[in-house]
């Protein structure tokens, strides 16, 4: 046979990555954890993170819901690594980006960031499959990870500029 002759190799089959079609228990989750984001949402649109001179508070909102003061602020006289962030909810909620930053950074961002994730759940749990994302898993325990990651560091820089200020959080 001539090389001429030969017949051609075949090309190799494309192989499709088939992505799973969600279980029924993983769609209702889905339209849950919406469900339950809206609730907060629902919640930091009805708290008012203004003082009574209208200025906005730094935090100690969610005191409104009945809950008591944060024990670690009253046990140690420092800020928890989460407070400031019911406030921050609501002020952004309320359309206040600068004193929701001003409030919680990380709160901010972890608001928005559910902001999105509200129609993502809706619309994965239609779609049946997890838009953007193949597996759950990872991007879950990053960004679980990501924002404990940030919330510990701005603890950190909030009780350093505090010592650094010669600031008490109880007064």
């Amino acid at each position: 046979m001539t090389p001429a002759s030969t017949p051609l190799s075949p090309e190799p089959e494309e192989v499709l990555e088939v992505i799973p079609v969600l279980r029924l228990w993983v769609r209702g989750s889905l339209i849950g954890i919406a469900l339950a984001l809206s609730a907060v949402f629902a919640v930091a649109v009805w708290i008012n993170p203004y003082g009574d001179d209208g200025s906005p508070q730094s935090m100690g909102t969610h005191r409104q819901m009945g809950l008591p003061p944060c024990t670690f602020l009253s046990s140690t006289g420092m800020p928890c690594p989460s407070c400031g962030m019911t406030t921050s909810f609501a002020l952004l909620m309320h359309g206040d980006l600068v004193n929701s930053l001003r409030a919680n950074a990380v709160g901010t961002m972890m608001a928005g960031f559910c902001i999105l994730l509200v129609p993502w759940c809706v619309c994965s749990a239609v779609c049946q499959r997890t838009l953007f994302v193949r597996s759950i898993e990872r991007p879950l325990t990053f960004t679980v990870l990501g924002f404990l990651g940030m919330m510990l560091l701005r603890w950190v820089i909030v009780l350093g500029l505090a010592w650094w200020n010669g600031t008490s959080f109880l007064g």
